[in-house]
């Protein structure tokens, strides 16, 4: 992990946020590669799990909705963990988590403390709306995406003319105020959610929570490209459900410090929209078009965080290899290639000018110019061309594309491929098309 934040750091993936002023615990900024990489990771599961689909449709609400909205989720009354308080430093840590509260107790207390007794924590992050702060004024930021599903879903439906099963889809930002964080991007206050809500007739809940759970599993295998031994299914028992579940399962991934949750698909029964219908006083059933009987339907929520993915394809990607792009400058023993799958890798191309003399950069700045129009494209002369390459390399970069002093003669430029080592010559009108081929492959 260590070599992976340091790496994120000095590249621009990931840094401290409010770092001038010390920085904040667990807020992190992402830099213009890790922008790059969240946004090609959100768009892939839109595009997966949302436009591919004929059964499933997007929308956007608001970070702030009317306080009876977590009324009726329960998540005023549930949404809690248990805390307890060191009685000699007066930390607070959950309670469930043993092994936190062992290293708090050996690090800092050489292996003797006092906890006080457990009580509830509400994880939903309290702001006030209007002048006053007062209970009137009371709101909350969302702890989830999925109420937005759940207060629209008689509007969407009326507008899509949908029928059942369908789902709705949205990514954006929740908030926890999370008693334990850490793990770098792992476990944050703030962080990123991509959720869908799939409403099946009730009866028919397993059945697509099977299918769901399978479809999820080939997205992280296949499209995002996770190694299969790093990634595992657990069921949660019943004393561990949420309490909107009826019942819930996790994929985890193999991290640094070891399993940890990746993603979760809970099957959710009726109960948000039971609990709407009943403090709203709206009808939010289900008219079945063939035999006019009115449902709630149930719910399957295939569901995950944006961030903790990013941190497991940066996991999965991180490779250390023996130095392979010349050793001209100092011996260095170990080279950074990051592996990224070509629809996840912030930069497709890089064009590289084999030295800084005027007759080489010019037409390669033209050449990475118009490369800009179709690819994420980076332009680099500074160094020699082993240290450029290994530059690429850290960043996750596909091909690096170099214009040499044959090329003023031929037209002709060199492609490496990240991976393989293998270089062609490819005429430089032909350029685009072959990266595009590639890049699409």
């Amino acid at each position: 992990m260590e070599k992976i934040v340091s790496l994120c750091k000095r590249r621009g993936f990931v840094f401290p946020g409010s770092e001038i002023y010390g920085g904040l615990a667990n807020s992190w900024d992402y830099g213009h590669l890790g922008n790059e990489l969240f946004n090609n990771l959100a768009s892939l599961w839109w595009k997966k799990f949302v436009t591919e689909r004929d059964d499933v449709v997007g929308i956007k609400g608001p970070i702030i909705m009317n306080p009876k909205v977590w009324e009726a989720s329960g998540h005023v009354q549930g949404f809690s963990d248990p805390l307890v308080e060191c009685k000699i430093c007066h930390e607070r840590l959950r309670a469930d988590k043993a092994e936190d509260l062992q290293v708090h107790t050996d690090e800092k207390h050489q292996g003797e403390t006092e906890w006080t007794d457990p009580k509830n924590f509400n994880l939903l992050f309290k702001t006030f709306i209007g002048t006053v702060e007062d209970e009137k004024a009371v709101a909350y930021l969302r702890g989830e995406l999925a109420q937005t599903m759940f207060t629209d879903f008689k509007i969407i439906l009326e507008t899509t003319r949908k029928k059942l099963p369908f789902g709705i889809a949205q990514i954006g930002k929740a908030f926890r105020n999370e008693i334990s964080t850490g793990n770098f991007i792992f476990r944050t206050k703030e962080f990123t959610i991509a959720e869908l809500e799939y409403f099946v007739k009730p009866g028919e809940e397993d059945k697509y929570f099977k299918a769901w759970a399978d479809f999820m599993e080939n997205f992280l295998l296949n499209d995002v490209g996770l190694k299969k031994e790093n990634l595992r299914r657990y069921e949660h028992s019943k004393e561990s459900l949420a309490h909107y579940s009826r019942g819930t399962m996790d994929f985890e991934y193999y991290f640094p410090w070891g399993w940890g949750e990746l993603w979760g698909l809970a099957s959710r029964t009726d109960y948000d929209l039971k609990n709407h219908e009943k403090l709203s006083g709206a009808n939010l059933k289900y008219k079945d078009p063939e035999t006019g009987k009115e449902y709630l339907p149930y719910v399957v929520e295939p569901t995950g965080g944006i961030d903790r993915l990013m941190l497991a394809i940066l996991v999965d990607s991180f490779t250390e290899t023996e130095a392979r792009s010349g050793d001209e400058e100092a011996v260095h023993e170990k080279e950074i290639i990051l592996k990224l799958p070509k629809t996840l890798a912030p930069v497709k191309v890089a064009v590289l000018p084999l030295s800084k003399k005027d007759e080489l950069t010019k037409p390669a700045q033209e050449i990475a110019t118009q490369l800009r129009k179709h690819f994420v494209c980076q332009y680099d002369e500074t160094a020699s061309i082993g240290k450029r390459y290994r530059r690429q390399d850290e960043i996750g970069t596909i091909y690096c594309v170099t214009f040499d002093f044959d090329s003023i003669n031929d037209s002709r430029v060199t492609i490496r491929d990240r991976d393989t080592m293998i270089q062609e010559r490819v005429a430089i009108a032909d350029l685009s098309g072959y990266l595009s081929k590639r890049l699409s492959g």
